[in-house]
C-alpha cells in the first residue's frame, strides 16, 4: 500500500474582492494522481508557480482538496478526526528553519514535538538523542539554535520532525534559503535518513542536483505532472526540461552539449564520475580504432 496517494487531486485558491466576495479561483493543482511507496526517496520539481509546494501541503493535510482525494497511510486527509494521526505519519519541513525552531536549546527544540504528543519523558530523551544522531547534530545538543548555521538549523528542524516517529517526511524546498555548503549537508542528512532509517522522503525542490539520487522524480508544470521517471530518464530529456523552464545538473548539460557536437556519449549522465568514465571509454574505443587502422595500412 502507498504511504501517500492522490487521486484526481484538484486544488483551487479562491480569489476575493475588497469586500470579501468570491471573485474567481486559481487552479494550482490540476487532476494529479500519484502513489508513493513506503521507504522511497521521491523528488517533486518544477519552476515557481508550478504547483509543487501546493501539492506538498496536501501530504500532511495543511490543505484540503477542492476535488479528488489524498490518502496518507490509508487515511483520507478530509477526515478531520484523523488530522493529527496524519501529521504524525507525515512530518513537514519548510523553507525557513527559523519558522520551525522555537526552543532556546537544540535538544529542547527537538523534544517539543514528542512532548506535545504525550510521549513519556524517558522516551522523549531517547528520541531526541536518536534523532540528533541521525542528522549528525548530537554534538550540538546543548547549543542555542541562534548560534547555528542555516544548514545546521535545518538539520535540527528535520530532527524535530523525526523525533515524532513519522513514516514519511515531506521537505518543502528545505534548502532554498541556504548556501551551497548548507544545501549539501541537508541533502546528505536526508539521504542518510532514507537509507538507514527507511523513512519515506518526499523532497520538493528546484535544485536539480538534489534529485539525482531519488528513486523517482515528478516534474510539475501548470499544476499537472508533466514528466515522471527515474532521474536518469528525466535528465535524458534536456531540451524538454528546458522548455519547462527548468535547469539540469551542470555535468548533465555538458554531456548533452558534447553529444550535440558529435561525441558519442550515453544520455542522462548524472555525475562527474559518470562523465569522466564515459569520456575515458570513448577515448579507449577511439584509440583501438586508430590502432586497428594503422595495422591495416
Amino acid at each position: 500500500m502507498s504511504i501517500v496517494k492522490t487521486e484526481n487531486l484538484i486544488y483551487e485558491y479562491v480569489r476575493r474582492d475588497e469586500e470579501g466576495n468570491v471573485d474567481g479561483a486559481i487552479r494550482a493543482v490540476d487532476d494529479v494522481s500519484l502513489g508513493i511507496r513506503q521507504g522511497d526517496f521521491i523528488a517533486i520539481v518544477g519552476h515557481n508557480g508550478s504547483g509543487k509546494s501546493t501539492l506538498a501541503k496536501h501530504m500532511n493535510a495543511i490543505l484540503q482538496p477542492t476535488q479528488g482525494t489524498v490518502w496518507v497511510d490509508g487515511m483520507d486527509t478530509r477526515q478531520e478526526e484523523r488530522i493529527w494521526d496524519i501529521r504524525q505519519r507525515a512530518g513537514m519541513v519548510f523553507q525557513n528553519p527559523d519558522n520551525q525552531i522555537i526552543g532556546q536549546v537544540v535538544e529542547e527544540d527537538v523534544g517539543f514535538g514528542p512532548e506535545n504528543l504525550g510521549v513519556p519523558t524517558e522516551e522523549i530523551w531517547k528520541r531526541v538523542e536518536e534523532s540528533l544522531r541521525a542528522v549528525g547534530m548530537y554534538q550540538f545538543r546543548s547549543h542555542s539554535p541562534n548560534r547555528l548555521s542555516g544548514g545546521q538549523k535545518q538539520r535540527v528542524s528535520i530532527a524535530g520532525v523525526l523525533a515524532m516517529r513519522p513514516r514519511c517526511i515531506v521537505l518543502d524546498e528545505p534548502t532554498a534559503m541556504l548556501d551551497p555548503s548548507g544545501r549539501e549537508e541537508v541533502i546528505h542528512a536526508v539521504r542518510e535518513l532514507n537509507q538507514a532509517e527507511k523513512v519515506t522522503v518526499i523532497l520538493i525542490t528546484h535544485y536539480m542536483e538534489e534529485v539525482i539520487h531519488a528513486d523517482h522524480v515528478y516534474v510539475m508544470d501548470k499544476g499537472q505532472i508533466a514528466m515522471e521517471g527515474t532521474p536518469r530518464e528525466i535528465f535524458s530529456q534536456v531540451e524538454k526540461l528546458q522548455k519547462l523552464r527548468l535547469d539540469v545538473p551542470q555535468v548533465t548539460l555538458l554531456a548533452h552539449e558534447l553529444r550535440q557536437r558529435g561525441l558519442e556519449l550515453p544520455e542522462g549522465i548524472l555525475t562527474t564520475r559518470e562523465l569522466v568514465q564515459a569520456l575515458a571509454e570513448r577515448k579507449y574505443i577511439n584509440d583501438r580504432q586508430d590502432l586497428s587502422k594503422s595495422d591495416h595500412s
